[in-house]
C-alpha cells in the first residue's frame, strides 16, 4: 500500500481566530503543522502518493507542501468546494486511488506513528480498517460496536443518553479498498444534514463485509480546539 487520502477542507470553526487564515491541519504543533506528522508519520509506514482534499484556505496548504517533494514524497490535491460532510468529500478521490487499497486519515488526528503500519497491515484481513480509542465518553463522536473478533458490527454518530452504547471510539484514521466507493456513492443525508463517511463504513459491515477495528497504541490527540492545541504545545 502506498497511497493516502488526508482531509483538510474544513475551517475548524472551534479554533475560533486561529483559522481565520488557514486551515486547522495547517496549526502547528511542537514547531511542525498538524499535516506534516500525519505525512511524516504515514512515509515512516512507506507511503509515498498523496491527495490532500483541500478547501478553506486551500493556498496555505499548496504553498507550504508544494508537490511533496521537500518532504520525499508525491502530494497532488482536490477541492472540496461545497462543505457537506465527510461521506461525499472522499469521493472526490475516487480516481486518484483508483483500484487501490489507501489510508484515509482526518487532517486534525494527531497519533503515534507506529499505528500506521499496524492500520496497513489490518487491512490484509478484510475490507476496511477503523482505528479506535478505548473512551468513556463516545458522545463527542462515533460509538464503534465490535464482536468478539474485534471486527465493526455497528458504528453510531454521538450517541445520545439512553441510546446503544461502546467504549470503543472511532479515532479517525482508517484503511479502505475500493469496495467503500459504492457505498459512499449511496449516502443520504444523515440528520444532521450532511453526508456521513461513518453511515457507509456502517453499511460495508451491515453487507457482510469484514471491517476489522484495531485498538491504537499511545499517544492520540483530535486537534479540536485551542486548549487541546495549547496541550500538546506544553514543554515536554
Amino acid at each position: 500500500m502506498n497511497k493516502a487520502v488526508l482531509l483538510a477542507a474544513g475551517r475548524g470553526t472551534r479554533m475560533r481566530e486561529l483559522t481565520q487564515e488557514l486551515p486547522k491541519p495547517m496549526l502547528e504543533v511542537r514547531g511542525k503543522p498538524v499535516l506534516q506528522h500525519i505525512i511524516e508519520g504515514l512515509r515512516s509506514a512507506g507511503l509515498t502518493d498523496f491527495q490532500i482534499i483541500v478547501g478553506w484556505h486551500a493556498e496555505v496548504v499548496r504553498d507550504f507542501l508544494g508537490d511533496g517533494s521537500k518532504l520525499g514524497v508525491r502530494v497532488d490535491y482536490t477541492t472540496q468546494v461545497v462543505q457537506d460532510g465527510t461521506g461525499k468529500v472522499v469521493e472526490l478521490a475516487r480516481d486518484f486511488v483508483g483500484h487501490d487499497p489507501f489510508v484515509l486519515s482526518y487532517g486534525d488526528i494527531l497519533i503515534a506513528p507506529e499505528n500506521y503500519p499496524r492500520i496497513c497491515a489490518a487491512l490484509a484481513q478484510g475490507e476496511a480498517v477503523v482505528s479506535v480509542k478505548r473512551s468513556e465518553d463516545v458522545s463527542q463522536g462515533g460509538a464503534v460496536f465490535v464482536n468478539e473478533k474485534f471486527e465493526l458490527i455497528d458504528l453510531r454518530e454521538k450517541p445520545k443518553p439512553g441510546e446503544p452504547t461502546s467504549p470503543w471510539y472511532n479515532a479517525g484514521v482508517y484503511a479502505f479498498r475500493p469496495s467503500i466507493f459504492p457505498y459512499i456513492a449511496k449516502l443520504e443525508r444523515s440528520p444532521r444534514g450532511e453526508f456521513e463517511l461513518t453511515d457507509a463504513v456502517r453499511n460495508l459491515a451491515l453487507a457482510g463485509h469484514k471491517v476489522q477495528a484495531l485498538e491504537l497504541a499511545g499517544s492520540w490527540a483530535d486537534v479540536r480546539d485551542p486548549e487541546i492545541l495549547a496541550q500538546l504545545n506544553q514543554p515536554l
